[in-house]
């Protein structure tokens, strides 16, 4: 199972406009930090997501892998997502493109519909059309990866016609992954299609979200695609630190900050202490804790999805940047070790069957 983390580069969403630029750019400086660390203990992917708010920095992860491309060796970099319905599949696709040849063939693109909508106007389109876009945008950038010389037409935009779009990657086919929240149908387009899948579990007991990939694997095998060898992530909220006590303690305020932030946009009760050491217990959807406690939540989780994925996000919310490296620092040389050595020391088998 590969083990990664993932961020949207947080930073203060209430700092003066005069030092959003300096705040993002230091914030941006960390980040290329925490990725190198990252590769340098180990672990097997870095995603960034996009995001087009005061409080995230990258709004374009393909610049930022670019830049950790040049600076890693063997972690794979893949945004944790990419937008595609307000996007272009053709910038997109020759961005990622453009990362896969400067990482020597490491980069993937984990497309979603975003779970925020500020891009939608901001990029002139319609939210009476978010399926659609998402739907017709996803068609094309598999063409796009498919084909070297693209013939394509569709509804919302005009049509491709013979036409080559470049650069080409260095991987034979770039990597595109799936990313959802929830939702059952995108669950089982996902499956249909044969595409990779990747479940964001951000809420409740993480248990509740196996029927998901049942579903998957389901659709998967009703589409004449072989379930056994579509990959699934999950993707979670979490910190490591050297003590269980600790890493609860510097995770709770700024976890619990953007989560009353988000909430309040989108009408949730105001979280307190008591709900996040629900959360963090052995059923729950975060992983917080010293190295052993963490890896067995991993393990405990792959017993129960199969997953061959699992990313955390640990930098959410203004965490200071030495907690973070630490954490980085943990989860590759203590965390990743325990969780592969128990997964190799056990029948590993097919995954669970549709």
């Amino acid at each position: 199972m590969e083990l990664g983390l993932y961020t949207f580069a947080d930073v203060d969403p209430n700092a003066a406009t005069g030092k959003r630029g300096p705040d993002a750019a230091l914030r941006l400086k960390h980040l290329l930090e925490e990725i190198e660390l990252a590769d340098q203990v180990g672990l097997d992917v870095f995603g960034l997501g996009e995001h087009h708010r005061p409080d995230y920095a990258v709004s374009s992860p393909s610049t930022v892998l670019a830049a950790a491309a040049v600076k890693t060796k063997t972690i794979r970099l893949t945004s944790a997502v990419s937008v595609l319905s307000s996007d272009d599949p053709i910038r997109v696709f020759q961005q990622f493109a453009t990362v896969d040849l400067l990482s020597g063939g490491r980069a993937e693109i984990m497309a979603g519909r975003g779970s925020f909508i500020e891009s939608y106007p901001l990029f002139g389109y319609d939210l009476n059309d978010y399926d659609h876009l998402f739907s017709e945008k996803l068609d094309m950038l598999l063409t796009l990866r498919d084909q070297e010389i693209v013939n394509w037409s569709g509804e919302l935009r005009a049509p491709i016609n013979n036409r080559g779009v470049y650069p080409r990657p260095l991987q034979e086919k770039l990597p595109i992954w799936i990313a959802v929240g929830g939702t059952p149908q995108s669950v089982a387009r996902a499956g249909a299609m044969g595409l990779p899948l990747a479940v964001a579990i951000i809420g409740g007991e993480y248990a509740r979200f196996a029927p998901f990939f049942e579903l998957y694997r389901e659709a998967a095998r009703r589409a004449g695609q072989d379930p056994t060898k579509l990959k699934t992530s999950i993707n979670v909220h979490g910190f490591i630190a050297d003590t269980t006590e600790a890493a609860a303690d510097q995770f709770y305020g700024p976890q619990a900050a953007v989560m009353d932030r988000i909430g309040r946009e989108r009408g949730w009760p105001p979280t307190n202490r008591a709900q996040f050491d629900r959360a963090r217990s052995a059923p729950g959807n975060l992983f917080v804790g010293d190295p052993e406690l963490v890896a067995e939540k991993i393990v405990a989780a792959h017993r129960v999805f199969g997953n061959d994925r699992f990313l955390l996000q640990m930098a959410i919310g203004l965490m200071p940047h030495d907690q973070i490296m630490r954490g980085i620092e943990l989860f590759g040389t203590k965390v990743a070790p325990l969780v592969r050595k128990e997964l190799t020391s056990q029948p590993e088998g097919a995954k669970p069957a549709a």
